[in-house]
């Protein structure tokens, strides 16, 4: 019969005060963890073992939680809430990293066309343009099966639904709009102008939330995109004035948008999540 191998007395010393190579000390591990001999053999305290066991129990049961989610806990966001918007896909940070330079480049390019005085308002448009459909990248992966990777735990949950889209959105269009505000006074022009984005973006994002009681809120953002996008590009050629859009009728047009499509979205909150009509 085969003697079994047990480690020598050196070896465990050794190991004990860290003087092994990472490989040998996998390997010692390896023999250790199917031989209680050999762990009986190495010496440990066992008040440090109990405490250690302590930490490490406590990191599993109670994760580190994410940046988003400490920083909504210091504005009194409950710890539950808090979780659950920095759940939000949109808030990772290759969404962020895109709004950053999406305004960026928009207020680059407002800068190097202002140089002609005659070109200032030209300038602006990108930007204008630009901004009101920056929330609507977020809230198209807000909520949803195919984009959200915790969707089935959510969805089991009692804030699944409209709750959890409607959360999600407001926090996508508070961070895009704050990003946006941020840049707004970097923008060559009068401040009136400037803040022209604001309530087109207001009524983009409320026509989504819409249009989500129909569509799925990616297919939602996407065709009011492609709408916004579409309706500039006419403005600009056939009426011959792209800033058309962000006049003072065109804005009142905008606040009773927003001021209609919010009731609509609560009277159909039940309907995000069937897709019925």
């Amino acid at each position: 019969m085969n003697t079994p191998w047990h480690l020598p007395k050196e070896l465990i010393e050794l190991y004990v005060s860290g003087r092994l190579e990472p490989i040998q000390v996998m390997s010692v591990e390896s023999h250790l963890a199917r031989c209680e001999h050999c762990r009986a053999a190495v010496p440990y305290e066992r008040e440090w073992l109990a405490a250690s066991w302590e930490r490490i129990e406590d990191l599993v049961a109670r994760p580190r939680p994410r940046p988003v989610a400490r920083l909504l806990r210091r504005f009194g966001v409950p710890d539950h809430m808090a979780t659950l918007l920095a759940a939000t896909p949109a808030l990772a940070r290759g969404w962020l990293v895109a709004v950053t330079a999406v305004t960026a480049f928009a207020v680059a390019a407002a800068h190097l066309v202002s140089r002609d005085p005659q070109a200032l308002f030209d300038g602006l448009l990108p930007f204008l343009v630009a901004a009101p459909v920056l929330p609507l990248a977020g809230i198209a992966v807000a909520y949803g099966p195919r984009v959200d990777p915790v969707h089935e735990t959510q969805a089991a949950t009692p804030m699944a639904g409209a709750r959890v889209l409607l959360l999600r959105a407001l926090a996508v269009l508070v961070t895009a709009m704050v990003l946006t505000g941020m840049a707004t006074p970097l923008l060559p022009g009068p401040p009136g102008l400037t803040t022209a984005w604001l309530l087109p973006a207001l009524a983009l994002t409320a026509t989504t939330l819409a249009l989500s009681t129909w569509l799925t809120p990616l297919a939602s953002a996407a065709v009011l995109t492609v709408a916004w996008f579409g309706a500039v590009l006419a403005f600009s050629k056939l009426a011959g004035d792209g800033l058309a859009l962000f006049s003072p009728m065109a804005q009142v047009v905008y606040g009773l948008a927003v001021l209609t499509l919010i009731p609509l979205v609560y009277l159909r909150r039940a309907r995000f999540d069937s897709g019925e009509s």
